[in-house]
């Protein structure tokens, strides 16, 4: 092999171990969100109330407290979650969380099933506190 071919098969070699090496890391992250949209029993949307999404398991492992987040819902009745930084590529599963809702003497509550990188959606029915 003549020089100038040496050095081109070891270019090439190099620039195909480090593309391989860096090709996987990649692979861009979708979001991992919740939107609890918060309604009356008549189907009326309800701006401004109180949700809480919290985990509450019955084994607990590591610290369950991460997962807690609150917001007030927004005028379309909805609250957003952003669950992405909580999220590992790879990782089978993610969490189901309780829901709870609240505004002025009107409650209601529900679970919702968070699916890794992707838009996940429940509502919520509130009620006259009994």
């Amino acid at each position: 092999m003549t020089r100038p071919l040496l050095r081109s098969a070891l270019t090439s070699a190099l620039v195909l171990a480090a593309v391989a090496v860096l090709a996987p890391s990649c692979t861009k992250e979708k979001p991992t969100t919740a939107i609890i949209k918060v309604m009356r029993e008549d189907g009326t949307v309800v701006p401004d109330a109180y949700v809480k999404l919290f985990a509450d398991p019955q084994f607990p492992l590591g610290d369950p407290s991460r997962l807690n987040k609150e917001k007030y819902s927004d005028g379309r009745g909805e609250a957003e979650f952003d669950y992405s930084d909580f999220y590992e590529q790879g990782q089978s599963g993610f969490a189901v969380l309780d829901i709870i809702c609240t505004f002025d003497t009107l409650v209601g509550e529900g679970i919702i099933k968070i699916e890794e990188e992707e838009t996940n959606r429940e509502t919520v029915i509130i009620l006259p506190a009994q």
